[in-house]
């Protein structure tokens, strides 16, 4: 359970520390969807991105794994 915990923090933090893709509707309607089609960025975002994935995925397998446990 220690576990579950450290990832459900690590999944929280690199979900929050993620930049807007978009700005709401007014993003949709100025041009924001124009990012749709962007490259993306690879940096620190593109890392976040990453973590997020692994985090998410480990976080149901632990979890599946705790409730097969008991």
């Amino acid at each position: 359970m220690v576990i579950q915990v450290i990832v459900c923090i690590v999944l929280i933090g690199s979900i929050l520390f993620q930049s807007d893709r978009s700005e709401g509707l007014s993003g949709a309607i100025s041009g924001g969807g124009a990012q749709l089609w962007a490259k993306q960025n690879r940096g620190f975002n593109a890392l976040l991105n990453r973590v997020t994935k692994i985090a998410a995925f480990l976080f149901i397998a632990i979890a599946v794994a705790l409730i097969a446990i008991q």
